[in-house]
């Protein structure tokens, strides 16, 4: 049986890729520090004879007993909410932790997959964006605790490729949804839904031009798996080039959960990107991957399972724990 290490495992993705790797038979190390992972989102899989949660933050040692044949670093705040709030913990953790999860790959001659982000370019000046673009990142600006942390990454990831010739895989994931998002991140999406679960005004940063791109979460991990399973080392652009405006995306909500509240407008945050779409040419050429979800339909699976929470879920607030 393989044996595969999900880092982030409580979290949105991370949790998602636990389901798919135990559905793939294989052997499933979920380690999670819980600074804003949720053990409910793993739940469902504790009494699984082929899974196992260790408790742990990856910016410090990380030993694992028996073979790895796989490892995927999904540890990281994902959030504006979340890294703005802990920004050097998000550094720490895209930068050490990184460290030791290459440095676990190669003593246990693993393969490895890096999340990386559409954050690596910044608020673009090529549009939609291409592997090959470098960004427009401010190094020194609020985001750039994670804008930078990803950019290091990426070059320590392929540092471990080219000097000790591991196996490695770097996924540039753009704006993914679905069920076990926290509602609390600050993200679109689940913003926008809570706020109309709750009866609030949807809020809108800018003018509301600015564009996003969203891709559903099964289509995500689809494309993080077949790029594991393949022999690319270079990024890759995994997300749905179906872009929207964030105004339009607004009307779309309020449409989908038959609400009335009315759109407010606020200052867009510094460095916020107004664009966002991925080329995805090299995923459907290296991997013959694209989404399969229209956003309707993965709009819709996402709104029903926010609805049916239970409706304290609906107020809780993010509580991270220093470290």
């Amino acid at each position: 049986m393989k044996r595969v290490l999900i880092t982030g495992a409580a979290g949105f993705l991370g949790s998602h890729l636990c389901d798919r790797f135990i559905k793939e038979g294989m052997y499933v190390i979920a380690m999670d520090n819980l600074v804003t992972g949720d053990l409910r989102n793993i739940e469902h899989l504790r009494s699984n004879p082929n899974f196992e949660f260790i408790h742990h933050d990856i910016s410090k040692h990380i030993v694992i007993d028996g073979p790895l044949d796989y490892i995927l670093n999904f540890a990281s705040p994902a959030s504006p909410i979340d890294y703005l709030k802990i920004p050097i913990q998000t550094l720490k953790v895209g930068s050490l932790g990184t460290h030791n999860c290459l440095g676990l790959a190669r003593a246990k001659g693993a393969r490895i997959i890096i999340a990386s982000t559409s954050e690596v370019y910044g608020d673009p000046l090529v549009h939609p964006q291409t592997e090959d673009y470098w960004g427009h990142v401010n190094p020194v600006g609020p985001r750039g605790c994670y804008d930078e942390a990803k950019r290091f990454q990426e070059a320590i990831t392929m540092a471990y490729h080219r000097h000790h010739g591991v196996e490695t895989r770097i996924v540039r994931i753009f704006n993914t949804y679905g069920p076990r998002m926290r509602l609390n991140d600050g993200r679109v999406l689940p913003a926008f839904i809570g706020q109309a679960l709750r009866g609030e005004d949807l809020t809108i940063f800018g003018d509301g031009s600015q564009t996003r791109s969203f891709c559903y979460v099964d289509d995500l991990v689809e494309g993080i798996y077949r790029l594991l399973m393949s022999d690319y080392a270079e990024p890759v652009n995994v997300g749905n080039p179906s872009e929207i405006t964030i105004k339009e995306f607004a009307e779309e909500i309020i449409k989908l959960t038959g609400t009335s509240q009315k759109v407010v407008y606020k200052s867009l945050p510094q460095d916020d990107p107004k664009q966002r779409q991925p080329d995805i040419s090299r995923a459907r050429a290296i991997l013959g991957w694209e989404p399969k979800f229209g956003r309707a339909e993965g709009l819709q699976i996402t709104y029903d399972y926010f609805r049916n929470l239970p409706k304290e879920r609906l107020y809780e607030e993010a509580n991270h724990r220093e470290f």
